[in-house]
């Protein structure tokens, strides 16, 4: 039976600027959206956030920093509010 796919979120902070990239990159590549300059979301299966967190990790390497991977219930997804004050993307037609 497959894993259900929870909505995950990814927080950092890293001070070191080539090793902040290089998680941003990680998280690029499991198909995670940057929702802030330090922070993905995105659908994934508990063997995929197992498998990411494990690669962000070795990634960090001995790099001072924290890395959060956690993942959210569909009921509290919808209880998420958020304010953003920045240009919308333009409708597709």
């Amino acid at each position: 039976m497959p894993s259900e796919e929870l909505r995950t979120f990814v927080l950092y902070d890293i001070t070191d600027d080539r090793t902040r990239t290089n998680i941003a990159e990680v998280c690029l590549d499991f198909g995670l959206l940057r929702v802030q300059y330090s922070a993905f979301a995105g659908s994934l299966s508990r063997n995929k956030r197992e498998e990411l967190f494990l690669k962000l990790r070795d990634t960090l390497g001995k790099e001072e920093g924290k890395i959060l991977v956690q993942p959210v219930c569909q009921k509290d997804v919808q209880s998420v509010l958020l304010h953003a004050n920045e240009p919308l993307p333009e409708p597709e037609l």
